[in-house]
């Protein structure tokens, strides 16, 4: 995916990718890709129907095994690393496959003249791309991939509002990227393993987490299956095969990717899906998780919301590297770019991601481009650090709720009175859970130091003694409704 800078060369040119495209994303523009469904493998790029092209070319046998490599869907890409023979006919034979030599010296570019295309089937209207490749949704899917799109909408307006009043103490909007949530998650199965990271409760929406099953979580109450021990928005359920939320950025990952393995040593026809968003990949976590699928060859697809800001700082502060989604070759992973803001997009690639990591025993990486419309959480206020204007394009023009829904509209599937009918009576259902989840009563103290050791340790006993002689002595400092 490199250019060489040549030592020959008199000049160096540097290339500004924002002057180069016809379409714009925070960090520079993108090529919206709309020919096919191809991937950048852990060394191959997009078919030739693409506008990208890699000027670097190497023989693929005298890099890697051919077998690891193999594709059902990506067999058909053309590997621009191809065949190029040394000056003296002499390889190294080196750990991981022979290395050709040469006797021009070369560097490999930082970046590359055009940024990696961006997979799309619907236009900003909703409209079908031409000639575009892309998975077929039944009616009966589409349908309920709208309706939950809608109702994490609801959701989060309702919750949203419901902090600002004080009823809860804190809270997180998936707002502009619904597509992501539902989309990603009608193209996994229930057998395989959510690690959410917190903008993700449309993935246990689809999966059938129920609105009071939300409410009691943010209320922390006694129904809540956390005990009213997390945060709210830390939603986890074992039924759903979705691993409890941590608020802490990128731990997810490593522990996917030894999940994953799991699976593939009990021949388990499932993956691991784990979310992160553009802020996690800074971490070291995301470099160590990602290197550990690779290696350890685990079907896990690693899922990045690359929404743009990772809280207030811009993703053009955050690296320098075309995105996220070339991060992928640099450990041996099979990659795409995906428009996060399209739902048949999102559904596709992930299906097709999804089958090459179960099949292939293979890490699959998957960057989707979208945007947060909200602020990053009740904590934050957005319109410090970026315009109005910006946020208002993409809540209004790159819509992708609207867009999903003049497609399933333009297909006979809905309509203004299902739409009317739909949002009344989302509504009524979650303030009704609302309602109920903070009548409910709070976990006893007692909860606050179980399910941690089987035999309490003293300094522990020691801890739940001093808290309760403290409630005792300033009974109106703490909460009325908690049995002590």
């Amino acid at each position: 995916m490199a250019l060489l800078w040549r030592r020959s060369s008199r000049t160096i040119t540097t290339y500004h990718i924002r002057n180069y495209m016809n379409k714009g994303f925070i960090g520079g523009a993108v090529v919206n890709q709309g020919c096919s469904l191809s991937c950048l493998s852990g060394r191959s790029v997009p078919d030739q129907n693409c506008r990208y092209q890699d000027s670097l070319a190497w023989n693929s046998t005298t890099l890697f095994s051919v077998q690891r490599f193999k594709s059902t869907i990506a067999a058909k890409q053309l590997d621009s690393f191809s065949s190029s023979d040394s000056d003296d006919g002499q390889s190294l034979d080196f750990p991981g496959g022979k290395v050709a030599y040469t006797s021009e010296m070369n560097f490999i570019s930082e970046s590359s003249q055009m940024r990696v295309p961006c997979y799309r089937v619907l236009d900003d209207d909703g409209e079908l791309i031409r000639d575009t490749d892309f998975q077929q949704v039944s009616k009966e899917v589409a349908v309920k991939m709208y309706k939950d799109m809608v109702t994490l909408q609801i959701i989060d307006n309702t919750f949203y509002e419901a902090q600002r009043q004080g009823r809860i103490s804190f809270y997180i909007t998936s707002a502009g990227e619904e597509a992501i949530n539902i989309a990603s998650a009608a193209a996994l199965t229930e057998q395989d393993i959510i690690l959410p990271q917190y903008r993700e409760p449309g993935v246990l929406l689809w999966r059938g987490f129920t609105l009071q099953e939300f409410a009691n979580q943010c209320f922390g109450n006694k129904a809540d299956y956390g005990k009213g021990r997390q945060m709210p928005i830390h939603y986890g359920s074992q039924k759903h095969n979705f691993v409890t939320i941590s608020s802490p950025i990128a731990t997810q990952l490593p522990q996917a990717a030894g999940m994953a393995y799991s699976l593939k040593m009990e021949n388990k026809k499932a993956c691991v899906v784990a979310y992160i968003g553009d802020g996690g990949t800074s971490e070291g976590d995301f470099h160590a998780g990602l290197n550990f699928a690779a290696v350890m060859e685990a079907p896990v697809i690693f899922f990045c919301r690359n929404n743009g800001w990772a809280i207030s700082t811009n993703v053009s502060e955050q690296f320098r590297s075309d995105g996220i989604v070339v991060k992928g070759r640099a450990y041996g992973i099979r990659s795409i770019r995906v428009d996060g803001n399209d739902a048949l997009a999102v559904f596709g690639a992930v299906s097709a991601a999804r089958e090459m990591a179960i099949n292939e025993q293979r890490p699959m990486l998957v960057e989707a481009l979208t945007y947060r419309v909200g602020h990053h959480s009740t904590s934050d206020d957005s319109t410090k650090y970026r315009e109005l204007n910006e946020i208002d394009y993409w809540k209004m023009a790159r819509n992708p709720v609207k867009r999903f829904r003049n497609w399933v509209q333009h297909n006979g599937w809905w309509s203004e009175q299902q739409e009317t009918e739909l949002r009344n009576s989302i509504r009524k259902q979650v303030l009704q859970a609302i309602q109920v989840a903070e009548k409910t009563e709070k976990p006893p103290l007692t909860e606050l130091f179980s399910d941690i050791y089987d035999h309490p340790p003293s300094n522990l006993e020691e801890q739940e003694k001093h808290l309760r002689e403290t409630i005792s002595r300033h009974p109106k400092d703490y909460p009325s409704d908690i049995s002590v």
